[in-house]
């Protein structure tokens, strides 16, 4: 399904906090207001950024870092527990003006990923790190350093302890939620299949485009387990001469489709507007090797998609000037 996709070229925010299988029936009135007015709090930052001039990357980079904040998504704050109960959380960013990147997997106590990932871009030669390393580097250029029990909540520790009990395997990102409270309050999203990755795309008022994808991974994953989140390519794409892209789902096949520049390849090989490239991304190559998830997407001349294989997916967009548009389920507008 896709959303916003007439064409604009005045600067535009997407982001996104998820995918997976709805479950309208599960989802207080209140709950459903707290995602929404999550949703739509960043992209008023985000599109206040875009209006004062602000780069794609600084607005990307901002937007995921709100979203590391927030309990409510799978990412820094209130990240899910490997099956060691600790966490280990993977970012990454791109600029779509230079085609450069930074990535981390695996940190342990850096707050904000999103920011480590940036800082290797800025300052290292290479373009990922790994693990205490990465901590180590992100910690050398002045970011946060938390214990690792910050990242956790009662509630994750409990979709932790629910799937061993249930010896349910790894569950993408924050699956384990329906496991461990199936009332109203619980979420708006079918946890069991719930892939809670949280990302942002930004075209900027100069005309450059950049993406940025954070995650804490699977709960119960095997300890060392990376996914597509902190991998250029796979999870998170920008070049100016065609898309930026953040994905969320089922990482190894997002890894195994290259998902995030396979948009960028049709649009620049076939010649496919970021609409048509990205549903032939989502919709037919991806569930040839079991993809669950979407993207969300912004072209070089500012048009948008949002498009996912599931039956909903946290998400929005704000273009400067208009409205926030905020939306979960597939029959809403966004």
């Amino acid at each position: 399904m896709n959303a916003g996709a007439s064409k604009h070229s005045q600067p535009v925010l997407a982001i996104h906090g998820g995918a997976g299988t709805l479950l309208r029936s599960q989802m207080s009135e209140a709950k459903e207001k707290e995602y929404l007015a999550a949703l739509h709090s960043i992209l008023e930052a985000g599109q206040a950024q875009l209006a004062a001039g602000a780069t794609a990357l600084d607005v990307v980079v901002e937007a995921v870092r709100r979203l590391e904040e927030c309990e409510l998504f799978n990412a820094g704050r209130g990240a899910v527990y490997t099956a060691a109960g600790s966490h280990e959380l993977d970012a990454s960013v791109m600029d779509g003006s230079n085609l450069q990147a930074g990535a981390v997997a695996g940190v342990t106590r850096t707050r904000n990923p999103v920011l480590a990932a940036q800082a290797v871009m800025q300052h290292s030669e290479h373009l990922m790190f790994i693990g205490a390393a990465a901590d180590a580097f992100a910690a050398a250029h002045g970011l946060e350093q938390v214990e690792p029990s910050w990242f956790g909540t009662t509630a994750r520790l409990e979709q932790l302890r629910r799937a061993q009990q249930a010896q349910a395997g790894a569950l993408l990102d924050h699956d384990g939620q329906q496991l461990a409270a199936s009332s109203a309050a619980s979420g708006p999203i079918d946890e069991r299949s719930k892939t809670g990755t949280v990302g942002a795309v930004a075209l900027d008022a100069q005309g450059h485009l950049a993406a940025a994808t954070s995650t804490g991974g699977m709960t119960n994953k095997q300890v060392g387990r990376v996914g597509d989140s902190p991998i250029i390519g796979a999870g998170c794409y920008a070049n100016d001469a065609t898309v930026a892209v953040s994905c969320t789902g089922t990482g190894e096949a997002f890894m195994r489709s290259c998902a995030a520049f396979d948009v960028s390849a049709q649009m620049e090989y076939l010649g496919l507007g970021v609409v048509a490239a990205a549903e032939r991304v989502v919709h037919h190559k991806l569930p040839q090797v079991g993809g669950s998830g979407g993207l969300i997407a912004v072209s070089a001349n500012g048009e948008l998609s949002l498009c996912f294989n599931s039956d909903g997916m946290y998400r929005g967009y704000a273009r400067v000037g208009e409205a926030p548009v905020v939306a979960i389920y597939g029959d809403q507008p966004a």
